[in-house]
C-alpha cells in the first residue's frame, strides 16, 4: 500500500482550518443563545386581561399594588405608549393602561355610535370596577386626555386625581377653535379626518410615523394591522367639534379632584393657547407644566422629565379638597 507524502503536509492545515470554523460557529451559537436569554429574561411591563365594557370588552396591562392608576393613550397609540412611566408608577399604584375601544387587542365596534364620549367615559368606568375599585387616579395623552377630562367631569366621586399630558380642557379647545385662526390651521387633520374616505388612506406603517425608537416602531405597527382605522377616526366623527366653530356656552360641571397638566410647547396640533383660563373650569388645584421644545408624544420625547413630574406630584398631592 502507498500514500501521498503531501497529505501529510497538508493535514495540519485542514485541522487547524476546522478547528477554526468550530470555533466561529460556537461563538455564534453562543451569540444567538445570549440574545434569546436577554430577550427572554427582559421584564414584562405587566400582566394582561380583559374588562367588559357593555358588549365591548377593554384590553388592559396591569402592574404594582397600591391604589389604582389607569392610563389612557391617545391617537394613534395603545397601551405601549407607557412604557417610560409604568415601571416607575408601579412602585406605588396598581397600573393599568389600558387600549382603548378600536385599538389593538380590545374589541373594535362597528359604527359612529359606539365611539361617542360617554361610551369611552364607561369604558374607563368599568376598568376600574372591573379591580374592584371605587376611585383611582386617572392618566391621559391626546384622546386619552379628553376621556380623562370627561370622566372627572362625569364621574368625580371615581376620580382621586388627574394627570392630563397634552390635552387641554375642552373647552379651551374649543374657545380656540371658534376664535383662534392658527388652532383652526392646526386642526385641519382632524377635518380630514372626519370625512368618510379618512380611514382608507391610512396605514399601519404611516400611523407609526412618529414612533422613533426602530423596536418600538416594528410593535406599533402590529399593533395598528390589529386595529380598526375606522374606530380610530370615529373618535373625531363622534366628538371633535365641526365647523363652523362656536364658542362655549353649555356650562360644564367643574372638575373636583387636583389636576397636573402637562403640556409640550411644540405641539403643532394643540396649541398652547387653549391653556388659558383651566382654572375656571376646576374647583380644586391645577398645577401647569410646560415643557418648551417638546412636541405633542410628550410621555416619549420628554420620558425622564415627565415621568419625574408625575410620579413627585402624586406623592406629594392628596386627593379632595
Amino acid at each position: 500500500m502507498s500514500f501521498d507524502a503531501s497529505l501529510l503536509r497538508t493535514r495540519p492545515a485542514v485541522r487547524e482550518s476546522a478547528y477554526t470554523m468550530r470555533l466561529i460557529c460556537t461563538m455564534l451559537f453562543l451569540m444567538v443563545i445570549s440574545i434569546t436569554v436577554s430577550r427572554a429574561e427582559e421584564p414584562p411591563l405587566g400582566e394582561h386581561g380583559f374588562a367588559q365594557s357593555g358588549d365591548t370588552r377593554i384590553h388592559y396591562v396591569t402592574a404594582g399594588k397600591g391604589p389604582l392608576l389607569v392610563m389612557i393613550h391617545g391617537f394613534p397609540d395603545y397601551w405601549y405608549t407607557w412604557r417610560n412611566q409604568m415601571p416607575e408608577l408601579a412602585k406605588t399604584f396598581q397600573i393599568v393602561a389600558i387600549d382603548q375601544r378600536g385599538y389593538n387587542r380590545s374589541d373594535q365596534p362597528v359604527g359612529v355610535e359606539n365611539y361617542t364620549m360617554p361610551k369611552l367615559v364607561g369604558d374607563v368606568k368599568a376598568v376600574i370596577n372591573h379591580f374592584g375599585r371605587n376611585k383611582a387616579v386617572v392618566l391621559g395623552h391626546d384622546w386619552g386626555g379628553a376621556v380623562a377630562w370627561s370622566f372627572a367631569m362625569a364621574h368625580p366621586e371615581m376620580v382621586d386625581r388627574l394627570v392630563i399630558l397634552n390635552l387641554p380642557h375642552l373647552n379651551g379647545l374649543q374657545r380656540e377653535l371658534a376664535t383662534n385662526p392658527e388652532q383652526q390651521k392646526a386642526s385641519a387633520y382632524a377635518r380630514h379626518f372626519q370625512t368618510p374616505e379618512a380611514a382608507s388612506r391610512l396605514t399601519a406603517a404611516g400611523l407609526a410615523f412618529w414612533v422613533k425608537d426602530p423596536e418600538a416602531k416594528s410593535k406599533y405597527i402590529e399593533a395598528f394591522k390589529r386595529s380598526s382605522f375606522e374606530g380610530m377616526l370615529n373618535y373625531y366623527k363622534a366628538n371633535y367639534p365641526k365647523p363652523p366653530y362656536r364658542a362655549p356656552t353649555t356650562e360644564v360641571p367643574k372638575v373636583q379632584c387636583p389636576v397636573l397638566l402637562i403640556h409640550g410647547l411644540a405641539d403643532t396640533a394643540l396649541l398652547p393657547g387653549a391653556l388659558n383660563d383651566t382654572w375656571q373650569w376646576l374647583d380644586n388645584d391645577l398645577t401647569l407644566v410646560t415643557i418648551p421644545k417638546v412636541d405633542h408624544f410628550v410621555q416619549h420625547t420628554a420620558a425622564d422629565k415627565v415621568t419625574h413630574r408625575i410620579s413627585s406630584w402624586l406623592n406629594v398631592t392628596t386627593a379632595g379638597k
